[in-house]
């Protein structure tokens, strides 16, 4: 697919917030272009940049057709666009570049599985782009990517913020290899952004998981259980994440498509192996929140059995003293304790006997 020139239209306004099931799409035609998930009611932000190893030119557009002014087979073009909700601008970009309507249907599917497609003349890349949020769990989105000879096209949905700003900072200030290589090497970049914010949510959730095992052994309570769940929630989103990427990263890395030179695959391979570590991470910490459950379960019950001793043993002091004052209790006339001038305080004495020879008896079978 080579960069074409062609007419566009002026952005269009943006409408108001709706969430699109997937449901929703059921018994449609194959390549019916609806937009599945959230809705944003922010503008479609549009950026190019167009760069050689001598210079580049970068421009926020308002109208469509301005991003084919930029299309020069001589530099390397990066359409990133912002914001998924404007089925009819996917459309309209989709049409002047020929990418396949059943790409246009998955880049609009913001549930798709990560993974990678060679359509000849351009690839087609499926990303979950993941942020660590305060207190809020792992923020996702997806992104997708279009690799051409000469041109890479990124799509957003804008809800997790932008990894792609240190990229533009090396586009901007000529950093690294970035200007010199191609369009496959602008690619991995985007790709190799997105894997590094795994390990920063990694990262994140490594030092929760931490706090949780001090927190399950000393003083395990209801909310300790409601966030080891909601950890765990955060790692069923990044293994959905992760674990395809890593066939992903492995297709490109093998080579399969010609878009991927051979001075790129060394980098592909790196971004490879980053994937790995961060499905090893992932299995890891999914196996220590298990055994933290296991652990907190252990814990409820263990001090659940702590009160019901000392109940028990409290209820057995009481057993022969019961006895006792019932004993004494008994209406009989003829008791010959009841006259006697010094009952009441040989009573209160043997009872009190009987309660320190039961606890030293408990202390010796070291059930105290």
């Amino acid at each position: 697919m080579k960069k074409t020139r062609r007419p566009g239209t002026p952005l269009p306004a943006p409408h108001p917030p709706a969430a699109t099931k997937r449901s929703e799409k059921a018994g449609l035609p194959p390549g019916t272009l609806i937009h599945i998930g959230e809705k944003s009611d922010r503008e479609i932000r549009i950026t190019v940049i167009d760069y050689t190893p001598e210079g580049f030119e970068e421009k926020e557009i308002t109208a469509l057709n301005e991003c084919f002014y930029f299309m020069d087979a001589s530099a390397i073009t990066w359409i990133n666009v912002e914001g998924l909700h404007e089925v009819e601008l996917v459309r309209q970009l989709g049409d002047c570049q020929g990418i396949h309507p059943l790409v246009l249907e998955d880049i609009l599917n913001t549930e798709q599985r990560p993974k990678a497609e060679d359509f000849g003349d351009y690839l087609f890349i499926v990303l979950k782009m993941l942020r660590a949020r305060e207190g809020l769990g792992i923020a996702t989105e997806q992104v997708s990517l279009i690799l051409g000879e000469n041109f890479v096209i990124s799509f957003q949905e804008g809800f997790a913020g932008d990894a792609f700003n240190p990229i533009r900072e090396r586009i901007r200030g000529s950093k690294g290899r970035i200007r010199t290589m191609g369009a496959d090497y602008l690619a991995y970049s985007l790709i190799d952004a997105i894997v590094d914010d795994y390990f920063v949510a990694l990262e994140k959730i490594g030092e929760e998981i931490e706090e949780l095992e001090v927190e399950v052994v000393t003083s395990p309570t209801r909310e300790t259980q409601r966030k080891i769940h909601r950890i765990k929630r955060s790692m069923i989103f990044l293994r959905k994440a992760v674990w395809p990427l890593r066939e992903v990263i492995g297709s490109l890395e093998r080579r399969d498509s010609t878009l991927i030179r051979e001075a790129t695959i060394v980098y592909f391979r790196d971004v490879y192996d980053h994937t790995v570590q961060a499905i090893d991470t992932v299995d890891t910490y999914r196996d220590m929140l298990s055994g933290m459950l296991d652990v907190y379960l252990s814990s409820l019950s263990n001090r659940t059995n702590e009160v019901m001793k000392v109940l028990t043993i409290i209820a057995t002091i009481f057993m022969p003293l019961t006895f006792v004052v019932g004993l004494y209790g008994m209406n009989f006339k003829y008791m010959p304790e009841l006259e006697w001038h010094w009952g009441y305080p040989v009573v209160l004495v043997l009872m009190l006997l009987i309660s320190i020879a039961m606890v030293i008896f408990f202390r010796r079978k070291k059930w105290l």
